[in-house]
């Protein structure tokens, strides 16, 4: 399995999950087509998101809609809750009436509580803790208290969740929804992961997963809104982010360790990117 593409492992009638994770849980850059929400349950939890790195407080909610990559680092003297479920949980053919699609109400909300109303966060958290509640109690019934809490939730959102300022809009991709669609990707980021510090061709890629390079290139973009090249790009950027946060490295081993062909290029490409340069972003991490 892929250390960027999750597939996690839900069930499939019931695609949802819940688990506890301490703050030396470190996880590294991923995306997956669920939501995934995250509550502070104690201390600080450090969440690594687009091109910043959050520090969840205590009783805070954060969450990352389908498609968006994140990581986190290491986090002394912290806990925090993951929920994870699929959108197909629920039937929008009958569910949704005028309002606008899961996918687009999580990709487009705001997703740190620190900029909700304080009452729309105290009613998520209070439905968060009681979901975590039920998979260390178990009750009878527990899969109808989960859906009951999951709906209300949804419900909550559509009335309460703040819209994200259009700097802060990501595309996420939106065409990720059939399973061996996933699958076929988790092969070539498996062959990204294992080969991503070689010099790596569409030809070479395309070849891999049984496609024509002119067939693998529409289907790349079409199913996660980047060409192949940027997305390599991004995955040896996100890498890189990763070892600067939490190791100290010379740039040229920062640079070798996330697959750049020199120095030169790992700075070139992580300032265009990023708007600093790499030493600039490991000396703001460090402090």
């Amino acid at each position: 399995m892929s250390l960027y593409l999750e597939i996690p492992q839900l069930n499939l009638q019931f695609p949802y999950r819940a688990f506890l994770n301490d703050g030396m849980t470190i996880v590294y850059p991923h995306w997956h087509k669920e939501i995934e929400i995250i509550y502070a349950s104690r201390g600080q939890v450090k969440i690594g998101v687009d091109d910043m790195v959050v520090e969840l407080q205590e009783g805070e909610i954060f969450f990352f809609a389908s498609g968006e990559p994140h990581y986190f680092l290491a986090s002394p003297d912290s806990e925090r809750y993951v929920y994870q479920f699929d959108l197909k949980f629920f039937d929008e053919s009958f569910l949704r009436e005028t309002e606008e699609s899961l996918l687009n109400l999580f990709a487009a909300g705001e997703r740190h509580s620190r900029n909700w109303d304080p009452a729309f966060q105290v009613k998520m958290t209070e439905l968060l803790v009681e979901l975590y509640q039920f998979e260390t109690q178990q009750p009878t019934g527990k899969n109808y208290f989960v859906l009951a809490n999951l709906a209300r939730l949804v419900a909550e959102c559509y009335a309460c969740l703040p819209k994200r300022t259009e700097q802060k809009k990501k595309k996420t991709p939106n065409t990720i929804h059939r399973k061996d669609t996933l699958e076929r990707l988790n092969q070539v980021f498996e062959y990204i992961e294992n080969r991503y510090q070689e010099t790596i061709t569409i030809e070479d890629v395309a070849k891999y997963v049984g496609f024509s390079p002119y067939y693998f290139t529409r289907f790349f973009k079409k199913n996660t809104g980047q060409t192949f090249v940027q997305f390599l790009t991004e995955y040896r950027i996100n890498l890189a982010k990763f070892i600067l946060a939490n190791e100290k490295l010379p740039m040229i081993d920062v640079a070798e360790k996330a697959g750049f062909s020199s120095v030169k290029t790992f700075h070139h490409v992580f300032k265009e990117t990023t708007g600093i340069s790499p030493l600039q972003y490991q000396k703001k991490m460090n402090q």
